[in-house]
Parts: C-alpha cells; structure tokens; sequence
C-alpha cells in the first residue's frame, strides 16, 4: 500500500473540521513548498545531482532548516539508491513519509498537555511581543471552557499596560475572570495572587501571561525564574506546562527565540502561531527535529477555535493533499 493511501486512510478516521483547518491554514506554504516540488518533479524526469541541489533550496526556502535539510536530502539519496528509483515522481511519496517521520515524536515526548484531574493545573506563557502569546491564551481558555473546565487568567505581563487590557478583553469574550494588577506591578505578585484565586475558587486551569520584554534595568529571565519559584513554592511541580508562543511568520527567526527561551525557561512545549499567514511552515519542522522541544499546538487562523492540537498526520496530509487526492483519483480509474 502506497504511503498516501495509508495516510488517506488514517486521516479518514480524524475530524473533517480539523482536517479541513489544516488544510485551509497551510495554503501558503502548500503553495509555496509542495507546488515547487511538483514543478521540479515534472521538470526532472530522471533523479541527478542538479535536481537534488534545486529540491535543497526549495526546502531551504520554505524555512524548513538548513541542517534539517541536509539530513533530509541525504537520506532521499539514500533510498534513490537503495530502491534504485530513477523517476523523480517516485519520490514524493517518499518525501512526505520522510516528513511525518521527522515531525512525530517517536523519541517518546508527550505533544499532549499535562492536564490533570483534581488539581490546579497552571500553564505559563513565554515568548516575545507580537508573536500573539495573549491571543493564544485567549484561545486556549477557550478551549478548556468548552471542555467543561473551570479557568482563570493571571495578567503577569504588567509591563504593558496592552497587554492587561488585551487579556481582559479575551476575559471578557471567552467569560473567564482575570487577576491583574497595575501596570509596573511585581509579574510574580500578580501569579501569587491568581494562585489563590484560583485555589479558592476551584479552579481546574490557571493561564498565567508573562511579558516578553522587560525595561533594561531587569533581566526577563530573572524575572521568569521569580515567577517559577512563586509557582513552585504555592504548588509544588508547578507550572506544568511552560508554553513558548512563536510566530510562523518570523521563521528562522523563530528557530532562534526557541533556542533562547528553551535554554532559560524551561519551556515543555510549543505553540506556533499565524501559520496560516506564512509560507514558511516549514519551521514546524525545523523547531521539530533542531530541538528537544515538542511543537504542542499550532494557531491555523483567526477564529477561536482556530489553536489545534499539533498533528504530524494532519500537517503532512495538508501539504499534499492535491497529491494524495489525484493518486486516489487514478487509483479509483484503474478501479
């Protein structure tokens, strides 16, 4: 059985809605990456070197990472010789397995959030201004609400007064309470108070922002590590989640804060934003296979149920879904 065929068969068994979201949300780099390949596949009718150089830059382009790239190219090789393919259209097929491979966590990392039952689960949000950490958070209380959970907002980025107004405002529209202080306040005062909110209401979910830039004078990590030491002295193992919020748009650029922030903040997991405003998905997989980073949810357009659980299967499946669905075409011709 072909390798699109069996991820046609596996999709069948996931939400349409979700499916149709990924696909919607990776037009551009749908557009960008696999209609480039197509290109030079049809270009190529034999495999050479100038057709592994082009299929390089493609990927490099799309911001899919230089040494991810090179990793990838070389095992492309490897299975032209080894299978002895010779027509470039063989490859694709191959190259599509090859990313879902790179994008799953078959190291054993949980891309699930560790959300437990009976007990105050607190997420902390990182990540620099304008990557929409704020949104994010938005989306997600959305989401726990809709999943029966009760949830409160923690307005730790009192560096800009923006951000607790853009905060309450989610508060508002989503119907959960925002503990915040005044603009200038001690970030970690702000988490303490929320904790006992958030303990003397029953809450299941605290979602606590945290300012992406601080003024000179203070150090964002340590200020980060305050709240961490907060958080911990309150509930012990806490936070249970330290979610990095990154824009799609800003690609490599993404690579690098990721590199930052994993390095000083402890973060667990990954939250990609505005992918369906940029055709540099590819970073997925460069944040995927450059760091020991699990990407956990991925923002696939406007709406508030547009924050989705990362999927490998979905994410590939959506690159090629033009592919996939002509070979079922053909195949259901021979049929």
């Amino acid at each position: 059985m072909s390798f699109f065929k069996r991820l046609r068969d596996t999709i069948v068994q996931k939400s349409e809605a979700v499916t149709q979201k990924f696909t919607d949300g990776l037009a551009k780099t749908r557009d960008l990456l696999v209609e480039k390949v197509e290109d030079l596949v049809r270009r190529y009718k034999k495999i050479d070197e100038n057709f592994f150089e082009e299929l390089e830059e493609i990927l490099i382009t799309a911001d899919v990472g230089v040494n991810t790239v090179m990793e990838l190219i070389d095992e492309l090789r490897s299975e032209v010789r080894k299978q002895k393919i010779e027509n470039a259209m063989d490859l694709q097929p191959i190259l599509s397995e090859k990313l879902v491979a790179l994008l799953k966590n078959e190291d054993g990392m949980d891309a699930s959030l560790r959300i437990e039952e009976g007990r105050l689960n607190v997420i902390l949000f990182v990540g620099v201004n304008g990557v929409g950490k704020t949104t994010t958070i938005g989306k997600m209380a959305h989401m726990f609400k809709q999943q029966g959970k009760k949830v409160l907002l923690a307005a730790g980025d009192t560096f800009r007064a923006a951000a607790i107004d853009q905060l309450e405002v989610w508060g508002e529209r989503v119907g959960v309470d925002v503990i915040k202080h005044q603009q200038g306040a001690d970030p970690a005062a702000v988490i303490y108070d929320a904790v006992h909110a958030a303990k003397s209401r029953g809450a299941d979910i605290l979602l606590c922002d945290t300012a992406g830039r601080l003024q000179n004078k203070v150090n964002l990590m340590e200020e980060l590590s305050k709240v961490h030491r907060v958080l911990q002295r309150e509930i012990p193992g806490a936070p249970h989640e330290v979610l990095l919020v990154l824009d799609a748009t800003t690609g490599q650029n993404a690579l690098s804060q990721a590199k930052t922030f994993g390095k000083s903040a402890g973060v667990t997991g990954i939250v990609l934003t505005k992918l369906d405003g940029t055709a540099k998905g590819g970073i997925v997989i460069a944040i995927r296979n450059e760091l020991n980073i699990p990407v956990k949810y991925v923002g696939l357009g406007e709406r508030m149920d547009d924050l989705q659980p990362f999927d490998p299967e979905q994410f590939v499946h959506a690159l090629f879904a033009g592919l996939i669905a002509k070979e079922a075409e053909e195949q259901q011709a021979q049929e």
